[in-house]
């Protein structure tokens, strides 16, 4: 296959905002699509390379030789050509690298080359959502949705599904499972501006009788359980007999570097186990630390000898397979005992169990009082939907914050001379792009100040003479006051009074919250 073909296709997702016509495209293009092409077309689609690091930077990418007059790159030659950069190292890689990337890009057309160079930069803006992508994988396959979109949850990618699907039908979508060492896609949770509206969602008007509480295994006839919200890194750790391995939310394995998490682990006397849950830094005194002092022990760009040093600690909230069982379509209070039975009450997350909104507040409140982040509200007979954001779980904060992307940052004036301060913030559209909600100078300190300013050079993309552009990659945390309606902005709503929690290295800006969200929440307030 053509990369012409991919990058057409591309295009005319990218044309349209409906989501049928979207999927009808990509569709139409897996079907034409080769088995051996399956997963590197998935792939491109979705924007991403197969080759998580290639060395090559947006600096490579300034000065490209002229485009080729006509098409001629093949996905797999091209995928191979990635492959063989990918692998380079050593002495003398720079340059061996630098000349591949100009033979590559030397061989593409015009389109070929706009379309290369947001695959390697991570830009590509066509909205082909995931969700499409699954669909039109059922759809070519003649396979039931459903039973694509666990296949996917369960292996935690699309390409393998989709090659599975269309070579082999249902019965081949229907041999992923769970499996000890391959990881899941996390369950989400929703947003709700207080308890009692989470409460709402969760219980979905069940009501009950009164509460039974309890930080472990009390309460079993409570139908909503209510965890506390730790300020730490989503982890799902897998044990298989001696060997351990640690996944973050975006399923990177970072094992390597939570050697504390492991020590954990390795002692529990299952054989067998995925745990779900969150790790957090502590200092000698075993009190927590700072979000970003975490986030630097997953994060190979911010690792450090110092960050080393720190003790972090794992905090689980469910259990998804134990001992050869798999849970995940167990209830909630039934995978709770089996966490309790399976992790030392010092590793577990905790909870109260009830039936009562009132008991429930009163939870949150001494949760964040206690200098946590808030709660996750949760049903009891809910099954564990991996990669899925419902109204089984629902988070609570005691302020409103919103996940968005950073677009472009202005330099700095007076005190701020020389750094990059204001920056612009936008939340994800479904359809592709982002949506600009204003900007933020406020809740930097110094140290953030110089981080961002090294952060989002390394992001520019053009500039002017007081803001520079930015590919949108990094996730930030803003708290705010409120929403407000805005001629200024496209999206038709304004941030007021925004400013930065936490910049999130453990999200990608696919995980942003979206335009939708911010527009519900703006009714909800």
């Amino acid at each position: 296959m053509l990369l012409a073909e991919v990058v057409a296709v591309s295009r005319e997702v990218a044309a349209t905002r409906s989501r049928l016509t979207k999927r009808d495209a990509l569709t139409e293009l897996l079907r034409r699509t080769e088995p051996e092409n399956v997963e590197v077309v998935v792939a491109y689609l979705a924007g991403e390379l197969r080759q998580r690091r290639t060395g090559v930077g947006w600096a490579g990418l300034a000065q490209l030789p002229p485009p080729a007059a006509e098409p001629s790159l093949t996905v797999a030659g091209v995928d191979a050509q990635f492959e063989a950069i990918a692998a380079l190292a050593g002495r003398g890689s720079a340059a061996a690298r630098t000349e591949a990337v100009a033979a590559l890009f030397g061989a593409a057309s015009a389109d070929e080359q706009r379309f290369l160079r947001g695959l390697v930069s991570g830009d590509v803006r066509q909205g082909a959502l995931e969700a499409a992508m699954v669909e039109a994988v059922a759809l070519a396959a003649d396979v039931p949705l459903a039973s694509v979109r666990r296949a996917v949850m369960l292996r935690g990618a699309t390409g393998p599904v989709a090659l599975a699907a269309l070579t082999g039908g249902p019965d081949a979508v229907a041999d992923f499972s769970l499996t000890v060492g391959q990881p899941v896609r996390p369950m989400l949770a929703a947003s709700a501006p207080d308890v009692a509206s989470a409460f709402d969602k969760v219980t979905d008007g069940r009501g009950g009788a009164g509460a039974h509480e309890g930080h472990r295994g009390e309460g079993v006839g409570a139908g909503v359980c209510v965890d506390t919200k730790l300020d730490g890194i989503r982890i799902q750790v897998h044990k298989r007999g001696d060997e351990v391995r640690i996944f973050t939310r975006s399923l990177e394995e970072v094992t390597e570097r939570l050697s504390d998490v492991v020590a954990v682990t390795a002692r529990l006397g299952a054989r067998h186990v995925i745990l779900d849950g969150e790790a957090m830094t502590l200092d000698a005194t075993g009190r927590p630390k700072p979000f970003q002092e975490t986030a630097s022990r997953t994060a190979r760009r911010l690792a450090g000898d110092d960050a080393a040093s720190d003790t972090v600690t794992p905090f689980f909230f469910d259990v998804l397979h134990l001992d050869g069982e798999d849970l995940i379509d167990l209830p909630l209070r039934d995978r709770l005992e089996r966490l309790d039975a399976t992790v030392p009450s010092a590793f577990v997350v905790p909870r109260t169990l009830t039936d009562e909104a009132d008991a429930a507040s009163g939870f949150f409140e001494d949760a964040v009082s206690s200098g946590q982040e808030g709660v996750v509200v949760k049903a009891l007979d809910a099954p564990y939907e991996a990669g899925r954001r419902g109204a089984a779980w629902v988070k609570v904060k005691p302020r409103h914050t919103l996940d968005l992307v950073v677009l472009a940052v202005e330099w700095g004036s007076g005190r701020r001379q020389g750094w990059l301060s204001n920056i612009h913030l936008g939340a994800r559209d479904p359809d592709g792009g982002f949506v600009m909600l204003g900007k933020t100078f406020k809740g930097m300190t110094d140290e953030v100040l110089r981080w961002q300013t090294e952060r989002f050079l390394e992001l520019e993309e053009s500039r002017s003479a007081h803001v520079v552009t930015v590919r949108p990659e990094q996730v930030v945390e803003i708290a705010f006051d409120g929403l407000q309606r805005s001629t200024r902005y496209p999206g038709g709503l304004a941030l007021r009074f925004a400013r930065v929690v936490r910049y999130r290295s453990d999200k990608s800006a696919d995980e942003a919250d979206t335009i939708l969200a911010v527009r519900d929440l703006a009714a909800s307030l």
